[in-house]
């Protein structure tokens, strides 16, 4: 098949797939990233890690940016608007062990963008510029860069800021096709990314409403992008890389996880979180997960509306069972 799935190379970093986890804050920590990792994804992205808070040394940006080997080859992704401490910091963690350092200037988050970073970022292709020329001269490792088709419908400035990153040395832009006033609604407009494939010649990732095989196929067809970055379309669904890996190679639709081997991986996912957070932390944190999880299975809108109370591992694995009784 044409669309067989394709090995990708970012700068001097070989990826075994082209199918890449995208970041999402709150999503895409270390537990979550490993069992991404183990249905396929080519590489996983980190939540976004705040320049400024490791130049002041917070103590939670530490464990943001821990990394297991299992879950390698890892992106960082740092957020930020002032050139010389995004620059600074990159170089003070390159020895950190992940492949890519990407810069976020994609995020739609209001009190990001009111800081002038994220997506606020594409409004200044100046500061973009100085963004990129410098990080790239702090480090070795590749650096690439994540934005949107741009800030609104009346300033798609997607093309120019790719033009931009690729002349200041980025080594990859993953492109989500939505504005920032967008956010997450309406359509994505693959357009835009094949826009941006046409203009640069550094890789290029399309991101934006890839749900399944057919529309991960839908959108390399559509756009000639190099690489798909999947993003809510996983949240509660880590085997969606499996499932599309599937269909590029085969052009056929796996059958979904039966009720066991969904009710497995939440309780193993909540062991890992519990494993890494603490009992208190993993429990809520476990919360939202087992909301995506388990929309659509009997029993679950009543889990849902239970969910908020539970506090124990005990009461979370109870919760789990009774919807996927053994």
């Amino acid at each position: 098949m044409e669309n067989a799935v394709k090995k990708l190379q970012i700068g001097n970093v070989v990826l075994d797939n082209n199918l890449i986890l995208a970041p999402m804050a709150g999503v895409t920590d270390l537990p979550f990233r490993l069992l991404c990792r183990e249905q396929g994804a080519g590489m996983v992205c980190m939540e976004m890690v705040s320049a400024k808070a490791i130049y002041f040394h917070n103590k939670n940006t530490e464990e943001l940016m821990e990394i297991h080997p299992d879950e390698r080859p890892v992106s960082l992704q740092l957020f930020g608007s002032d050139p010389d401490i995004i620059s600074e910091m990159a170089k003070q963690i390159e020895e950190r062990p992940f492949a890519i350092l990407d810069i976020n200037m994609g995020c739609p988050v209001s009190k990001v963008v009111n800081n002038g970073e994220g997506s606020a970022l594409m409004k200044n292709p100046k500061l973009v510029e100085q963004i990129i020329t410098k990080t790239v001269k702090a480090i070795k490792k590749p650096v690439t860069i994540k934005i949107r088709k741009g800030f609104n419908d009346s300033m798609v400035n997607a093309v120019e800021i790719a033009r931009i990153a690729e002349g200041c040395g980025a080594a990859a832009i993953a492109v989500h096709g939505r504005t920032r006033e967008q956010y997450y609604a309406g359509s994505a407009d693959w357009d835009i990314i094949a826009q941006v494939k046409q203009a640069v010649s550094i890789p290029v990732i399309g991101n934006g409403d890839v749900v399944d095989g057919p529309s991960a196929k839908a959108l390399l067809e559509k756009t000639g992008c190099d690489g798909i970055m999947v993003g809510r379309a996983v949240r509660g669904n880590p085997w969606i890389f499996k499932e599309i890996l599937h269909f590029l190679e085969t052009g056929q639709e796996l059958a979904g996880q039966d009720a066991g081997e969904v009710r497995d991986t939440i309780l193993r996912h909540a062991a890992m979180e519990l494993e890494v957070k603490g009992e208190y932390t993993a429990v809520r944190e476990m919360r939202k997960h087992i909301s995506w999880y388990t929309t659509g299975y009997p029993n679950s809108a009543a889990l849902r509306r239970n969910i908020n109370s539970m506090e124990t591992f005990e009461e979370l694995k109870q919760a789990v069972r009774a919807i996927f009784p053994e």
